[in-house]
């Protein structure tokens, strides 16, 4: 079963990234005017996708929205072949991701640089979207899907060009990685790669998802949350907890000279931490999807780099 269902119009489609269950999901939202899908997740997963819209009844050509929490390439990979696909289909993004969107050339080369041969393993071809068929949206807009409304926040934090999309008929909002990761029925835990990890903004996002009152949220990683504010305020103490270890790992440098040559020694040694820290208190399962899926490594790299700005700006 690939299909996690929110209500009769309503689910999610689980991508079974790297033969992992409740790593990456896909929101399919049914629409009088075919299926929205909210952060469609890597073109590897595409299969996968086809086979949870099969079991809602549906086909990858029904798709006439693609909605964008923002462009890491776990969640929007697979947006340029569905538009070659379905060429009816609609792309929404916030405007700092568009342009990579249209023209991704420097987000794969940026990415290329940390997944290496990888690339093409782990997200499968990245096309570019035609820029007539992306629509950038904002803090503020409101979406109409077929007589669905999606009400649309700007939330930085985890990156420049994240949103949420909030439907207030049910209370749903979909936070992309705002939410952090929460792999059932472990806890939840921050993802911080570069290049723009910034706490304060993060917990501002937080604040302002709440603000909507949400019955649900709804992470990428994965599925629904029914207590919004117990699952924030953990994350919030989480994000603390790691930014906190990846400043101490820092020690004293000088921050207009750092030394970076200790930075793979102190990357491996946070992820190692982190998956000790999470066999301490969760059931092997999810830990090992975590690990696996996901690794600490990468969010050790962007907690260092925000530290550094702040303290190369004092």
């Amino acid at each position: 079963m690939t299909r996690h269902t929110l209500d009769a119009r309503t689910s999610i489609v689980d991508l079974q990234f790297q033969g992992f269950d409740l790593a990456i999901g896909t929101g399919v939202l049914e629409t009088g005017d075919g299926v929205a899908l909210v952060d469609p997740g890597p073109t590897t997963c595409l299969p996968a996708l086809e086979a949870g819209l099969g079991e809602a009844g549906f086909a990858l050509a029904d798709v006439r929205a693609v909605l964008l929490t923002h462009i890491h390439l776990d969640h929007a990979t697979a947006a340029g072949t569905i538009v070659r696909r379905v060429p009816e289909a609609r792309v929404y993004v916030h405007p700092v991701g568009a342009i990579h969107m249209i023209r991704p050339e420097r987000l794969l080369a940026s990415a290329g640089r940390i997944y290496g041969d990888l690339m093409e393993t782990l997200w499968g071809e990245f096309l570019p979207v035609p820029a007539e068929s992306v629509s950038e949206v904002d803090e503020g807009d409101a979406l109409q899907l077929g007589g669905r409304t999606l009400r649309v926040a700007y939330t930085p934090g985890h990156a420049k060009h994240h949103v949420v999309y909030f439907e207030e008929h049910g209370g749903t909002a979909w936070v992309g990685d705002v939410g952090g990761i929460r792999i059932p029925p472990g806890g939840v835990i921050p993802v911080t790669p570069v290049p723009d990890i910034d706490v304060e903004a993060w917990n501002a996002s937080m604040e302002r998802v709440m603000e909507w009152d949400p019955d649900r949220i709804v992470p990428t990683h994965f599925g629904a949350v029914e207590d919004p504010a117990a699952h924030f305020a953990e994350l919030r103490d989480q994000l603390a907890r790691w930014a906190r270890t990846v400043r101490e790992s820092l020690g004293n440098e000088d921050p207009a000279e750092p030394d970076t040559s200790a930075d793979p020694a102190r990357a491996r040694a946070f992820a190692a931490w982190v998956e000790e820290d999470l066999r301490g208190r969760m059931p092997a399962e999810p830990v090992d999807t975590y690990v696996n899926a996901f690794g600490a490594r990468d969010s050790w790299w962007g907690l260092a780099r925000y530290w550094r700005k702040r303290a190369a700006a004092a």
